[in-house]
């Protein structure tokens, strides 16, 4: 029923956020309510007695039952108990037509796999030119690496290259390399959503205080310093 009928709403909600939260919710409350048909019993919990209790003085007597009364809640009980649905939820045969073909569910998530890789290379391979300083080729490939930073995969991509050359000890950079780096890093977070705070920011923490230029002799320029604006 979720392929034949849903997978049309979802189309058409692809692109309002606030619709497809809300469907996302009412599908989640409907796989909850089919999982768990019959809300579970509260059971209260019975306190034990603090250690030495008996020593205390003073102490009531546990009170008289009286024997009429606790018959008439058992039997109260017994009667709700007779009464209650069962605890199997009834099936319900219904026909359920056939939806979209799997096979144009598959192709529509193949294509978009194909282009995600294809950006991850672009971002892949403009990195490599920049620090083999060919930046004819890096600067072709630029707008698009620009462009890639919406996604988020393109962002984890971006901060793991970068590492990559931080451990080859390729951190100190020229100027133009320094500049294509920057701009990448500042794009990036940019582009960071809530989400990324604990994940892409973080993974370009030790990365911004790593790259370098020199200046002058003596005095160097750390990346930090052109990326302080994102809070």
């Amino acid at each position: 029923q979720l392929v034949a009928y849903e997978v049309k709403r979802m189309r058409t909600e692809e692109g309002n956020k606030q619709k497809i939260l809300r469907h996302i919710k009412e599908l989640a409350e409907k796989l909850y309510k089919n999982e768990n048909p019959y809300p579970a019993v509260t059971m209260h919990k019975v306190q034990k007695p603090t250690e030495g209790c008996h020593l205390r003085l003073h102490q009531k007597h546990f009170p008289r039952l009286d024997e009429g009364t606790v018959q008439w809640i058992i039997d109260q009980a017994t009667a709700k108990l007779q009464t209650a649905p069962p605890a199997v939820k009834a099936e319900k045969k219904c026909m359920v037509p056939s939806g979209p073909p799997i096979a144009a569910i598959m192709e529509r998530n193949g294509s978009a796999l194909a282009n995600s890789a294809r950006r991850l290379e672009v971002v892949r391979n403009c990195i490599s030119y920049v620090f083999e300083n060919k930046m004819l080729e890096a600067k072709k490939l630029f707008p698009a690496v620009l462009r890639a930073m919406k996604g988020r995969a393109a962002r984890h991509c971006l901060t793991q290259e970068l590492n990559l050359h931080v451990q080859q000890n390729r951190a100190v950079l020229d100027h133009q390399q320094f500049d294509f780096i920057i701009r990448m890093m500042n794009c990036c977070l940019q582009d960071c959503t809530a989400m990324d705070e604990h994940g892409i920011a973080a993974a370009l923490l030790p990365l911004v205080t790593a790259f370098c230029r020199k200046l002058s002799p003596g005095i160097t320029q750390f990346a930090y310093s052109c990326v302080q604006e994102h809070v």
